[in-house]
Order: structure tokens, then C-alpha cells, then sequence
């Protein structure tokens, strides 16, 4: 038995759920600044969905070079770094609404988003590596239930903070302003959480990751040498693509279909993410007795049915769209996690270039939001949905097929 076998990690991995719940909180505030500043600077779906793609295209840049720091300096450091950063982007939002100009918004939000990379690289293989073996992805999937406690919170609070004024005659400038205090109250309490990281002791999960090495003797050379772990990078591209596509919309589609206003609407954001955070708590007990790959398969069919029923029942059955678009929240729930461990199961010594990889794969909430907005400005907002329905396709195959380690 080795001796991570034998270790208890539990203490480690509650410290780290802050982490994922502050991913989730700062990812999801994006919902709530698309349609406020869409209206401000009076953008088309494709120019709002910029938020979207230059947030997670800090992903597509950042992942790799972020998973070399990562095994360079540490798991823990990567943790602690990626808060520092994530703070400073917030801190930046400041500046960017005294301009009044879109595109520093988007500056800042691409720094912002280096910050939440370098957490994500550093904090989804630190779970997997601490997890008992065979555990991975029912750990992974338990502590990011956190990470859905964050975003089912944010549309709250974000509407009050920055919605709250939306619906009254206010100038445009104080609508902008209205992002100020909320973000300086994220970069506070992320540097908090750094210096707390800091004064914890946690273990060195490079040593664990070493130790797996030892006894894998599967003749590789590269982190691209496993396909699975391929098949799973774009798994990962689709999922969190057809994920922050839904999220992203949902408010204007909640007004087409109930004529809500935003901060109406916003409210609804919480039944679709609140949906993913109970659904991975009870996805971690189910995982402990099916196969996680099958539960993956099964999670992905019934996204692909609900987007398929909103489809065709639309405007003339309001409410049935509606809901069958906040279900997908639940059975999204557990698709990351799920993916994440079984595309980096048995990389032993990769495992932080793999996540520097799959990291680089969430750039799919830059793209597919973007392909979209398009399909909404062109063929209509309810038929946009295919798009997405196509990336869970594709997750179908990974469950089924290409989840498989080689031979």
C-alpha cells in the first residue's frame, strides 16, 4: 500500500472548497455583467458575448505556461498566486468603469480570468491527487459542489449590487459605476483568502504525484502520448462552452419568453446553478456506487432532451421552456469534475501538464458563447440552442468510448 493510500487529506481538501467557491462566484458574475453592460454600450449579443470570450480566452493562453509555473513552484503557491491575481483583475474593474469604455473592461476581465486559470490549474488536479484511490472522481466532483454554491449565490447578489439600479432612471455613468464596490469587495476577501492559504500547512501533492509515476510503467513520453486524455480536452471545451453559452443567456431569454426584466430574470440564474451544486452533492454519493462514465452519459442525453424540448415548445409554452433550460443546470452538475478525473486518471508525473491542457480546453466558454451569439443575431435566440446541444453530443462520446485509458 502507499503511503498516499494510507494518508489523510481530508483537512486539505476542505481548504480547498474556498477556492472552488470562489471560482464559481467571480465566473458566474459574468451572467450578470453581459446583459447590464449590453445595455449600457448598447452591443449586439455577438459584442456582449466578448465578455465570455475574453474571459475564458485567458484559458486558451494562460493554461499551459500557468500548469509549468504550477510544477515549478507548487500546488499550493499555484493556489495562492492564482488569488493574488485574481484580485488585482478584480481591483482593475475600478479604473475600467471611471473610463466608460467597454474595451478596458475587457482588459480587466482578461486578467481577472489569468487569476481564476492559474486556480483552476492548480486546484483541480491538487483534489485528484489527494482523493483515495478510485475516489477521484467522486472527491472532485463533492468539492466542486462548492464551486456551485458560489455561482448559485452570485446571481443574488450580483443583481442587488449591480441590477439594482438598472430598472431606474439613472445616467449611464451610474449604472457603470455600479460594478466598483462589488469588485473591490471580491479583491479584498481574494487576498484574505491568500494570506490564509499561506499560513495553512498543506501537503506537497508533486510528491504523491511522483510516487504514481513509480508504479506506472507505461512506456510515455508526453502528456499528448494519452489519448483519453485528448478525447477529454475537447469533452472539457464542450461542456464548459454549452454551460456559460446557457448561463450567458438566460437572462435575455427569460425576457423573450416571460417578458422579465434583467434583474427579474437575473433571480431565475440561481435555479439553473443552484441546480448543478445539489446536483453534485448528490452526484458524489451516486458516483461511490456507478461507474462515473456512465452517470457522464446519462447526464449528457438528458441535457441534449431538455434543449430539444425548450426548442419546440419556445414562446408557446413559456413556462415548459423555461424550466427544461434551468434543468440543465442539475445535470451539468457533475460533467467537469467527471471529465477532468477521468481524462487525467493514471498520468502520474503529467498529471499538472494535463491540467495545464484541459485547463487550456475551458477556452470553449470563449468560443461557443461567441458561435452562438451569432446563430442568435441570425437564425433567432430559441434556435441558438443547437449549438449547444452539439457540444453535449459530443460528451456522449467521451462517456462512452473515449473516456478509455490506452491499452
Amino acid at each position: 500500500m502507499s503511503a498516499h493510500s494510507q494518508q489523510n487529506h481530508t483537512p486539505a481538501l476542505v481548504v480547498l472548497t474556498t477556492l472552488f467557491f470562489m471560482m464559481g462566484f467571480i465566473t458566474c458574475m459574468n451572467d450578470i455583467l453581459i446583459p447590464h453592460l449590453k445595455d449600457i454600450f448598447d452591443l449586439t449579443y455577438v459584442q456582449a458575448m466578448l465578455i465570455q470570450f475574453c474571459f475564458f480566452t485567458a484559458y486558451a493562453i494562460m493554461s499551459i505556461p500557468m500548469g509549468y509555473l504550477v510544477g515549478k513552484i507548487g500546488y499550493k503557491n499555484g493556489v495562492i498566486s492564482g488569488f493574488v491575481l485574481t484580485a488585482i483583475g478584480c481591483l482593475l474593474f475600478y479604473p475600467a468603469a471611471g473610463s466608460h469604455s467597454y474595451a478596458t473592461f475587457l482588459g480587466a476581465l482578461f486578467i481577472l480570468a489569468s487569476g481564476v486559470t492559474l486556480l483552476q490549474v492548480a486546484g483541480n488536479p491538487y483534489v485528484t491527487l489527494l482523493s483515495k484511490p478510485g475516489k477521484e472522481s467522486a472527491t472532485l466532483t463533492l468539492v466542486q459542489a462548492f464551486n456551485s454554491l458560489g455561482t448559485t449565490i452570485a446571481p443574488q447578489i450580483g443583481a442587488f449590487l449591480i441590477l439594482a439600479d438598472a430598472t431606474q432612471t439613472v445616467s449611464k455613468a451610474e449604472q457603470i459605476s455600479s460594478v466598483q464596490i462589488p469588485y473591490l469587495g471580491l479583491a479584498g476577501l481574494l487576498i484574505i483568502l491568500a494570506v490564509c492559504v499561506k499560513m495553512i500547512r498543506l501537503p506537497d501533492a508533486r510528491k504523491i504525484a511522483e510516487e504514481e509515476s513509480e508504479h506506472n510503467h507505461d512506456g510515455k513520453h508526453s502528456v499528448w502520448q494519452y489519448r483519453h486524455l485528448v478525447f477529454g480536452a475537447a469533452g472539457i471545451f464542450c461542456y464548459v462552452g454549452a454551460e456559460v453559452s446557457i448561463g450567458s443567456l438566460l437572462v435575455s431569454v427569460l425576457g423573450y419568453l416571460k417578458g422579465l426584466d434583467h434583474a427579474s430574470a437575473a433571480k431565475y440564474l440561481s435555479f439553473y446553478w443552484g441546480g448543478a451544486m445539489v446536483g453534485r452533492f448528490l452526484g458524489s454519493a451516486i458516483m461511490a456506487k456507478i461507474a462515473p462514465n456512465r452517470y457522464l452519459a446519462f447526464n449528457a442525453t438528458a441535457a441534449v432532451a431538455l434543449l430539444g424540448v425548450a426548442m419546440l415548445v419556445g414562446k408557446a409554452s413559456a413556462d415548459i421552456a423555461m424550466w427544461a433550460l434551468l434543468a440543465i443546470g442539475f445535470f451539468n452538475s457533475i460533467m467537469f469534475p467527471t471529465i477532468f478525473s477521468l481524462a487525467t486518471k493514471g498520468l502520474g508525473r503529467f498529471t499538472s501538464s494535463a491540467s495545464g491542457v484541459l485547463c487550456t480546453a475551458i477556452v470553449g466558454g470563449a468560443v461557443v458563447p461567441v458561435v452562438q451569439g451569432w446563430a442568435a443575431d441570425t437564425y433567432g435566440l430559441m434556435i441558438s440552442f443547437v449549438v449547444s446541444a452539439i457540444c453535449y453530443v459530443y460528451i456522449v462520446f467521451f462517456a462512452i468510448k473515449g473516456y478509455k485509458a490506452d491499452e
